[in-house]
Parts: C-alpha cells; structure tokens; sequence
C-alpha cells in the first residue's frame, strides 16, 4: 500500500497498542488523526507525535464520521487501525447470585464491536474514492480482536462475544469490500503490557505469564504495532485473522 500523503485513523490512538501504531506510522510519515474519547491524553499523544487528536466515540455514528473526515483532509484515507476497546470482567452469575448486567453487557459489545464495524463502513466510503494501486488496492482496515474470542475466560462472557464478533466480521467485511479495492484483517493479542493489561488482577497476570510459551513475558505494543505494519506491507494479507500471543492458550480462569 503507498502510503506517500496518506492518511490513517487509529482508534484508541492515545495509549497503548494504538499510540504504538501511531508511532510506527508518523515514523512513516503518514498523516494520522487519533480517534479517542481521552481528551487529555490524546491531545498529550497527537503533540507528542506530531498527529492530530479528535474526539471520538467509535459506537456514534456522527463522531465516527468526523475522524474519517479529519483524516481525508490530511490526505487519502489508506488505513484505519482499530484499537478502541473496554475490558471490564464480571461473570454472567456470580459466586452471590448476582446476575451480569444486561446494560454492561451492551456497553462492551457496544464500544468494541459495533464500534469496530461503525469506524469501518466509515472508513470504507472514503477509501472507496481512492485511486488504486498497481494490485487494485485503495486502502487496509485492521481491526484489534483478542485471544479471548477464542478462549474467554470466566468473567470474559462479554468481552470474548464482542472479540468473537469482530473475528466473526473479517472473512463477510473482506468479501464486501474487496470489489473496491479494500483489505481487512484483525490481530488477536494475548497479554500484552498496555493500560488496559494493567487492569488486570496481578494473580492472573502472573500466571498467564507463566504459561506464555516464548518468550515468557506480556508482549510489547511495537511488536503488535510491528504486525501491523507487516499487514500493511503486503497486499497478500487479507480475510485474515492472526493470533500474536507467544503460543498462550488461556486457561479456563
């Protein structure tokens, strides 16, 4: 993909996994807007980084659209990154009796599916008017799932259906959008050494660690930023969903 006067949206761009994608890309010198509901911390980032901040709610239709439009005006829309996500934990019925709020439950789905397929249809319509490349490509969508898609935890009922669905989207938003010239593909992360990582309990956090084939240690967010480059890089990647977990297979709890 050129990226020469391009531009890129990366949701969740003010920390973690995504202020490590925007990083790899102003080193590219693409253009990028950082689409995030932290306004302290993203306009900290986008001076840090020389990017642009917009505040985001990746779930509303007319916030979603302002950060497309704010990127176009950096250049052609060629890649959005979706790394916006919440991961708060609580089981469907807990040792109390107590039942998983049906409005909570709406929240995560909310905000990490039906905001991850929101900043795509976006992100499509503008870079459906982009002139092709050699290959027929006018731009990439990744999208961030999770190991928890494929083995949630207890107390992960919410989180592993909303990364399932972004999982489920791949394969169906490729074949959608691959008529005009548009790739997708999402990375499953394990435990990697973010903010939203450090919400975790310290007990389980040890010992995921412990049964992280290798290298024993959270994964790094330029080593997710690093796959997402290589997505980017080659036009043969596509309708695929790609684990960067060091070999974990999460254990039931």
């Amino acid at each position: 993909m050129s990226q020469s006067n391009s531009s890129a949206v990366v949701t969740g761009g003010a920390s973690g996994l995504g202020r490590a994608v925007v990083a790899m890309l102003r080193s590219r010198a693409v253009g990028v807007v950082i689409a995030d509901r932290n306004i302290e911390i993203g306009k900290q980032t986008a001076s840090d980084l020389d990017a642009v901040f917009v505040e985001t709610d990746v779930s509303s239709e007319e916030s979603a659209g302002r950060a497309v439009e704010s990127a176009v005006e950096l250049g052609p829309l060629r890649l959005v990154v979706n790394c916006a996500g919440v991961a708060p934990s609580q089981r469907l019925i807990d040792r109390h009796g107590n039942l998983l709020p049906v409005k909570r439950f709406e929240i995560i789905v909310r905000v990490n599916l039906i905001g991850t397929f929101n900043m795509m249809r976006h992100a499509a319509a503008a870079m459906s008017a982009n002139t092709p490349n050699a290959d027929g490509e006018r731009g990439v969508i990744v999208n961030t799932a999770s190991v928890a898609a494929f083995d949630g935890q207890a107390g992960q009922i919410a989180y592993a259906a909303a990364k399932a669905g972004v999982v489920g989207m791949t394969l169906p938003a490729t074949r959608d959008l691959s008529p005009v010239g548009i790739r997708v593909c999402a990375i499953a992360p394990g435990v990697i050494d973010t903010p939203l990582a450090a919400q975790m309990d310290e007990k389980n956090r040890a010992a995921l660690e412990q049964i992280i084939q290798q290298p024993k240690r959270p994964g790094k967010p330029s080593e997710f930023a690093a796959l997402v480059a290589h997505i980017v890089d080659n036009p043969y990647l596509n309708g695929e969903v790609i684990r960067l977990d060091g070999g974990l297979r999460m254990p039931p709890k």
